[in-house]
């Protein structure tokens, strides 16, 4: 808990609008209860002693000043200029770089700056830094596209992390083509007269096509490949050595009704729901798991790599799985009409889902159908051809339950974020050639709330046998992220208290469902608050409002579940005690870091792929139009995203329109000094696709209409000032 209690203290404390408090009110403003303080003032303690925070005058806390050298991350922008990440947070938070003082440094190299004094502007000092030496290159292999300058022949490299092109030797050597797709290897990098110098190790592909683009993000985020011989031949030995008569002690559940629902092109069913009445006329509901550790052994080969994964990868199209298929689609997946073994919460309902009871067990199961959440939607809607009737029955008295629940953890104060998402269309090549809103029927909402309650139970059973296990935590926000979030809500009209509850957000969330301005509410809602993750720490999930939380429901593709089955197994075995000291044999803290690192790994890839394929489908697209909504303002243009494709797009300042724009921070808007003409967030919008720039993961947008009319001579002005950009590094020879 000390880690997770050290970081949201820092995290506060670099804050832009933190003042300095003393420590009771820093513990008041993260929401820090009664029980835990004494952990949080160990937390707060140990960071003094390490330098990281300072106790001044009054006893008021701040972090330290900047002055000096630093070493952080090298963050570049196009233009030329960067900032420096500090490691140890301080009170004026990243160091800005002049273009001519970053010693080439390259986006997420770690670096040593000297600090210097520009001296105040409104009472504030200002600073400016010089990196003086590149402590630790980033990465010295980029995925890029190849193709002909009159000078020679460059490698334009995709993404953010490397803007300026690479200059490469040699191109037959691996018989590259212009337009390739190609990983290079850094020789030497820019100097401030030189372009960097690489040489091609491989070759992907022809740019922009499906198989390319999805081998160049696998390069870009370091996702696994194939499975070792080691990990294929356990996985190998597992399915041919599988034998329903070893089930012991398993309960015996084949004859009940049993289905379980996913997405249409799923294959790793690792979830399947029934749904009973006991003698009393309670509801029972069972949520069975497939029962992944009896086929992967603790250190294992099979166990280490999928550690090592983390998480499934979920790509357009594409599954990298944490299992071997013959595992994750084989015999751990529970199919249709075959005998599974799993693991079985049984969760007891009173008449208003209320719980009564919770137990668990080894089981063995037949799921008696394969449903689609389509499917499903169209059976509760009254669709029933060729459905059995004790199919419907269940279905039916599904959705009741779960209707049930929802309303009771609604009262309890569990959130819902409106985020709509979107679903790719692809033709047979891998191209996307449109997109829909995904499918939101309500047995999706189904699922999640049985899942949510299997996990919250497990969870609140682990707790009482004072056992460590791997939580999913969600830390409360802090009094600032609140307070910020009040005042940019009222900009849209709308009031919250200086800190809010979650009852009061779950007012503002209804208030605004469906209006224009829903998509920029929720995703405010969202960025005010912290990222969950996972670790052993015993702080709760504040969205689910939920007191004790993990992740039991899907350890097929996710190794938190996994650990979490086999705490679960020890009691199963009647062995806590063993289970005690397993967790103490395991670092937990670390484990939780390098999971929820693979997992927003692979967030991170599924949408950066997505970006590119629809990038490169609007960029055949220029000048269509397309209908958006305003989610984010800044001082050189407004980012509007796109209502069909979910993706978001800028229109500079001067493209809004003949005006002087200004941008207001503290009201949330942009308006034009002459005109008076306002944009907010939230506000719809309609635009035009002017350029696409897939490798940079550029959209640029027009507005339909300008907000301001453009005088004679504000034209003529405009056109004369128009410059091209050029590069001024030269090749090297």
């Amino acid at each position: 808990m000390a880690e997770i209690y050290k970081d949201r203290i820092i995290k506060l404390l670099k804050h832009s609008d933190y003042e300095p408090l003393k420590l009771g009110q820093l513990a008041k403003a993260l929401g820090v209860d009664s029980e835990d303080y004494p952990h949080f003032k160990e937390s707060f303690e140990q960071l003094r002693q390490a330098g990281h925070v300072v106790i001044g005058a009054k006893n008021l806390i701040s972090l330290p000043s900047l002055s000096g050298q630093i070493i952080g991350t090298f963050r570049a922008n196009p233009k030329g200029f960067g900032f420096v990440i500090p490691r140890e947070a301080n009170t004026h938070g990243d160091l800005f770089i002049p273009p001519d003082e970053t010693a080439e440094a390259m986006t997420g190299d770690i670096v040593i700056a000297k600090v210097k004094r520009k001296g105040k502007r409104s009472g504030q000092m200002q600073f400016s830094g010089e990196i003086i030496k590149i402590l630790e290159r980033a990465q010295n292999r980029f995925v890029g596209t190849l193709y002909k300058h009159p000078e020679g022949w460059l490698v334009q490299p995709d993404g953010t992390s490397f803007f300026e092109p690479i200059s490469v030797d040699d191109v037959s050597a691996k018989e590259a083509r212009e337009k390739d797709k190609v990983v290079v290897e850094i020789l030497t990098y820019p100097t401030e007269k030189y372009l960097a110098r690489g040489v091609i190790i491989e070759v992907l592909g022809k740019a922009g096509r499906y198989d390319t683009e999805i081998k160049s993000i696998i390069h870009q985020y370091h996702l696994p490949g194939e499975f070792d011989a080691d990990c294929i031949e356990q996985a190998r030995n597992a399915a041919a050595k599988f034998n329903l008569e070893q089930q012991d002690k398993r309960q015996d559940i084949t004859d009940k009704v049993i289905i379980t629902i996913d997405p249409p092109d799923a294959k790793d069913f690792d979830d399947a729901i029934s749904l009973e009445k006991d003698s009393d006329g309670n509801s029972v509901l069972g949520v069975h798991i497939a029962d992944v550790i009896f086929f992967v052994m603790t250190d294992s080969p099979l166990d280490i790599e999928a550690k090592d994964r983390g998480n499934s990868t979920y790509l357009p199209a594409k599954t990298i799985p944490m299992l071997p298929e013959i595992l994750s689609n084989g015999i751990c997946s529970l199919q249709p009409d075959q005998r599974r073994f799993a693991k079985s919460a049984y969760i007891t309902y009173d008449q208003k889902a209320n719980i009564i009871s919770r137990s668990y067990a080894n089981s063995i199961i037949r799921s008696r159908q394969r449903l689609t959440y389509q499917q499903a939607d169209r059976i509760l809607r009254g669709h029933t051809k060729n459905t059995s009737p004790e199919v419907i029955e269940l279905l039916t008295n599904m959705e009741t339950l779960s209707r049930a629940i929802e309303q009771r953890r609604t009262k309890n104060g569990m959130l819902h974020l409106d985020l709509p998402e979107t679903e790719l269309i692809m033709n047979k090549s891998g191209r996307v050639v449109d997109a829909q809103p995904a499918d939101s029927s309500y047995p999706h909402t189904m699922i999640e709330m049985f899942m949510v309650e299997a996990n919250d139970a497990v969870a609140s059973f682990l707790d009482r046998h004072n056992v460590p296990f791997m939580r999913r935590i969600h830390p409360e926000p802090d009094a600032l992220s609140m307070k910020n979030l009040a005042m940019l809500v009222r900009a849209f009209g709308y009031n919250l208290p200086r800190n809010p509850n979650r009852k009061t957000i779950q007012d503002l969330l209804a208030a605004v469902k469906g209006s224009d301005c829903s998509l920029a509410v929720n995703l405010a809602v969202l960025r005010s608050f912290e990222k969950a993750q996972y670790a052993p720490s015993h702080i709760g999930h504040y969205a689910l409002a939920s007191t004790h939380y993990c992740h039991f429901t899907s350890p097929i593709r996710r190794y938190a579940d996994l650990l979490v089955h086999r705490v679960l197994e020890f009691y199963l075995q009647n062995r806590m005690e063993a289970a005690k000291q397993d967790a103490a044999s395991q670092d937990l803290v670390e484990i939780g870091k390098h999971i929820t690192f693979t997992e927003q790994r692979a967030e991170d890839a599924e949408k950066e792929l997505k970006t590119v394929l629809i990038l490169q489908m609007l960029s055949k697209r220029i000048g269509e139009q397309l209908d958006g909504v305003v989610t984010g303002l800044t001082s050189f243009g407004v980012f509007v995203q796109c209502k069909k494709f979910g993706i978001e797009g800028l229109v500079r300042m001067g493209d809004l329109g003949p005006d002087q724009w200004k941008y207001n921070a503290k009201a949330q808007s942009i308006i034009g000094e002459r005109s008076g003409a306002g944009i907010r967030l939230g506000q719809a919008m309609k635009v035009n696709i002017v350029s696409v720039n897939v490798p940079a993961r550029q959209l640029n947008l027009n507005p339909i209409e300008s907000l301001a009319k453009e005088s004679k001579q504000q034209s003529q002005t405009k056109s004369r000032n128009k410059k091209k950009y050029t590069n001024k590094r030269k090749y090297r020879r």
